[in-house]
């Protein structure tokens, strides 16, 4: 215990210094040192844009049956044309999520000594401490999900010790600041901006800052809220937006919840939020071995890892438990909004350019909720499973107006309205499943937890939808005999037939597209069965099923990315789409379809051996987790140690460097940071395949260590303890009745489950 904290013995000079706190909507980034101190503040729903129609161009099935013909008879140039003027639809008040505003603290003092800062993960508060003139100075934050506040609290040794400004400062163009009273700023703002939106529609935000001192004075000016001698203060931050909002309460709550958190009292405050944050944090503990490194700040244990010391296991399980508490600090079950591309938090550098902090559907949002099953933080996943029922709802219309067809589609990325049609490029925009890949969380959802009035209510109805779309929408393929989707594209890669010069991007169904098909006709007749519901509709999805295009593998041992065994355009593309069905997907596995593992495992290597491989983010996490399923725990370490010491700012959250799909600078992407705490997850216990697999990727980096409450299919949750290298001991917890294989290497044993019994395993898979 006491190790995991992201530990600094300098001040944040910047952003990607600064430690984040978050309540699952409210966010902030805290950087500075001794002299001042800066909350970089963001709102999930604080977004540019608005709600709106989108004008379709596009005749519905006769245009789709004109670009078919001419993409089955190779004439690719002819396909791409059509379906640029039918489904490529003019980019109008989409938007994005912006930063709200900074709240500055400056101090009198700048001059001290014994300067630290941390964030403790499992208190989920951020501390700093110095010493001015032999008295120590500290200062501590979190972000309250019970309260729905951000709260500091300033100390002195020294009686009177205290002095220093509040202020704070709009992110937006359309942002005041009012003294409400001596203690109180009030504000008002609009998310506008002009690169996504016109500049002039977005939410409205208002809250307050109020600060409460022990001793002392407080005088509200035009600088600010200045306070002088006091022994104590404490600042207070609220905001509300009239996202969805009927009428004017919401300009009411900022105050009310000011009133209410300090009516309760800080101590009260701090204990609730501990409380209420322990209650998920504390179900999962991850021990890798430890180095002697844990004592060493952050920012110099990332650089020794990435200057080739290795050595440092306990790196990776604080990098773990940084990911579990991000999730739970950016996506709680009341949120709002599920976490975009930047989480909660926002550094401003994406709202600037085309890529725009939105929910990119390709794999970014999908991968911010790769871990939150295994993890135990099921709860988290919650925003998301409402966010995509209501998606599945704006995804009608996309799906009558692009195509003519029931059911429900929605593209490559979406917004805070349920954005669902095709993105303005359609060699990018046209993924038509994108819409379906984040639909699949309802169904791990539902396969982690067995709740049946979930899969009734819910994760039934919307993936029925997005079936009877494919269903309408697919068509046999006039060679083969096959069901295919398209126009569609591998997402945002390329392929060329003869000419290396001459590419395209849309064809006829591709890898990708096949793989979530057959998993959700698949998982929609199973639940269907289950429920005991919709005869017809199951006869439909059985007929569908038999005619889906099997996996193939190309001339060069890889698997195919598209239909037909192109050239790739893009060999070290940062996506890996085609590898869905390895993971997160289940339909490759090394017992189940030894070749078509093999053939994962040369794209994987085709892709590793390239010289300009595009070493995103993401590529790396998705490689890694994708070598774990492979059952290779050396690779898979290998992709973490670049990850976390290559592309990691000083305060772990990752980033996309400069010149990748147009990034400016080195942009914060936080799904770097999920798909590595997902990764590390798989190469300990991993339940994908109708199995409980213990350690199936363990490296020979981690020869000892213990995990607890790692969360398996079948709703049951498991400990693992290894000792050189090998399997010690488990426990299997289960919380519903039912069977299961436990395997550990080569070894398999079947285990009944009793709801409520806790099953402990030898090394060799006995009971004891």
């Amino acid at each position: 215990m006491g190790q995991m904290k992201l530990r600094y013995s300098r001040p944040a000079t910047g952003w990607s210094d600064g430690l984040p706190i978050g309540n699952g909507s409210l966010g902030a980034v805290i950087q500075g040192g001794m002299e001042s101190e800066k909350w970089s503040i963001t709102e999930v729903t604080y977004w540019s844009g608005q709600a709106e129609a989108v004008e379709s161009e596009s005749r519905g099935k006769p245009d789709l049956e004109r670009m078919r013909e001419h993409l089955f008879a190779g004439e690719y140039r002819e396909g791409e044309r059509l379906a640029q003027r039918a489904l490529q639809p003019a980019k109008k008040n989409f938007g994005t999520n912006l930063t709200l505003c900074d709240l500055t603290i400056r101090f009198d003092d700048a001059q001290g000594e014994q300067f630290g800062r941390e964030l403790d993960l499992e208190e989920a508060i951020a501390h700093h401490t110095y010493r001015v003139n032999g008295k120590s100075y500290s200062r501590e934050a979190f972000a309250s999900h019970p309260d729905g506040i951000l709260v500091s609290r300033l100390r002195s040794e020294q009686s009177g010790g205290l002095n220093f400004v509040v202020t704070l400062e709009g992110r937006t163009p359309e942002f005041r600041t009012d003294v409400l009273d001596e203690a109180t700023i009030e504000f008002a703002g609009k998310a506008t901006e002009s690169m996504h939106s016109d500049g002039n529609c977005g939410v409205l935000c208002r809250g307050r800052a109020k600060v409460v001192a022990k001793g002392g004075t407080i005088v509200s000016g035009a600088e600010g809220i200045t306070v002088k001698n006091a022994d104590e203060a404490i600042i207070y931050f609220a905001v509300a937006t009239d996202y969805e909002a009927n009428g004017e309460d919401w300009t009411r709550e900022s105050g009310k919840k000011l009133e209410q958190a300090i009516s309760k009292g800080y101590y009260r405050l701090k204990e609730d939020h501990s409380a209420d944050y322990r209650k998920l944090y504390s179900r999962v503990s991850l021990e890798l071995g430890e180095s002697g490194r844990s004592g060493l700040p952050t920012d110099e244990r990332i650089r020794l890892l990435a200057d080739g010391r290795d050595g440092d296991p306990q790196l990776f399980a604080l990098f773990y438990q940084y990911g579990r508490y991000l999730t739970i600090s950016g996506s709680r079950e009341d949120s709002p909004l599920p976490m975009n591309l930047q989480g909660i938090w926002n550094d401003g550098e994406a709202n600037r350019m085309q890529w725009s902090c939105d929910y990119h559907l390709d794999v970014n949002t999908q991968m911010n909720y790769f871990p939150t099953e295994t993890t135990n933080l099921a709860e988290c996943h919650v925003p998301l499973m409402n966010f995509v029922e209501k998606l599945s709802v704006a995804g009608q219309t996309s799906a009558q107006a692009f195509y003519g067809c029931e059911g429900w589609v929605a593209h490559v990325f979406t917004n805070a309205w349920g954005f669902a049609s095709p993105g303005w490029e359609t060699s990018w925009g046209l993924n038509v499943t994108g819409g379906l890949w984040i639909a699949t969380h309802l169904m791990e959802h539902y396969e982690f937890g067995l709740d049946r009035e979930f899969l009734k209510n819910t994760a039934y109805p919307v993936l029925k939808g997005a079936a009877a779309f494919f269903l309408d929408y697919m068509t046999v393929h006039p060679k083969y005999g096959w069901l295919v989707t398209g126009p569609s594209n591998s997402p945002e890669n390329s392929f060329y037939l003869d000419n290396e010069n001459d590419t395209y991007h849309l064809s006829m169904g591709t890898t990708m597209d096949q793989m979530l098909v057959r998993d959700l006709f698949e998982f929609s007749l199973s639940a269907a069965e289950t429920l005991n519901t919709d005869s017809e509709f199951r006869a439909k999805l059985k007929q569908a099923i038999a005619l889906l295009p099997p996996l193939q593998i190309g001339v060069r041992g890889q698997l195919q990315e598209w239909l037909e065994d192109y050239g790739e355009a893009q060999p070290d593309h940062r996506h890996l789409s085609h590898l869905f069905g390895l993971y997160p997907g289940s339909q490759v596995t090394p017992q189940g379809t030894p070749d078509l593992s093999a053939a994962a495992r040369t794209t994987l290597e085709n892709r590793m051996g390239r010289a300009d491989l595009e070493d995103v983010e993401f590529t790396l996490a998705m490689i890694a987790a994708s070598f774990a399923r492979l059952r290779d725990g050396e690779n898979a370490h290998k992709q973490l140690t670049y990850l976390i010491g290559r592309l990691c700012f000083d305060n772990l959250f990752t980033y996309s460097k400069a010149g990748i799909a147009g990034a400016e600078t080195s942009i914060f992407v936080v799904d770097g940071n999920f798909g590595g705490t997902a990764a590390i997850g798989e190469m300990l216990l991993q339940s994908h395949a109708g199995e409980i697999d213990l350690l199936p990727a363990l490296p020979e980096q981690w020869p000892a260590g213990k995990v607890t409450g790692l969360r398996a299919k079948g709703n049951m949750e498991a400990d693992i303890v290894w000792e050189n290298g090998s399997l010690s001991e488990a426990s299997i917890k289960a919380f519903a009745d039912g069977e299961t294989t436990l395997r550990y290497g080569e070894l398999t044993a079947r285990l009944r489950l009793e709801a409520g019994r806790v099953y402990r395993i030898d090394g060799r898979l006995n009971l004891i």
